[in-house]
């Protein structure tokens, strides 16, 4: 476990649902990974780079939806600008990505 924070910095982490839209492979990165634009509804479409190319095909991942941290501040990560943070469970070196049981309005608050 990592360092205890408490309720106020918990609140400051804006959780949110988003649907990707497009999905692009990003032969740039050190490590293997998608670059994909998702839409996050009121928030609109935002950028992130992703490493779960061993479990998940490009295909696939359209039109699913994800949970995101979308207050951080912008990265760039080569020649690509990620916006947002996609959230994934590591099970040795695979991403699984966290997502909504049912599917929700893009943008939705996780809490």
């Amino acid at each position: 476990m990592t360092e205890t924070i408490n309720f106020e910095d918990f609140t400051k982490v804006d959780l949110r649902v988003g649907t990707i839209v497009e999905v692009h492979d990003f032969p740039e990165a050190r490590n293997p990974a998608y670059q994909l634009k998702i839409d996050f509804g009121s928030l609109g479409i935002k950028t992130s780079s992703a490493q779960i190319t061993t479990l998940y095909k490009k295909e696939e991942l359209i039109n699913r939806q994800i949970v995101a941290v979308v207050n951080f501040p912008k990265k760039q990560i080569g020649k690509f600008m990620s916006e947002c943070l996609v959230l994934g469970a590591v099970d040795g070196k695979d991403v699984i990505l966290l997502h909504p049981e049912a599917n929700v309005l893009n943008g939705s608050v996780v809490s």
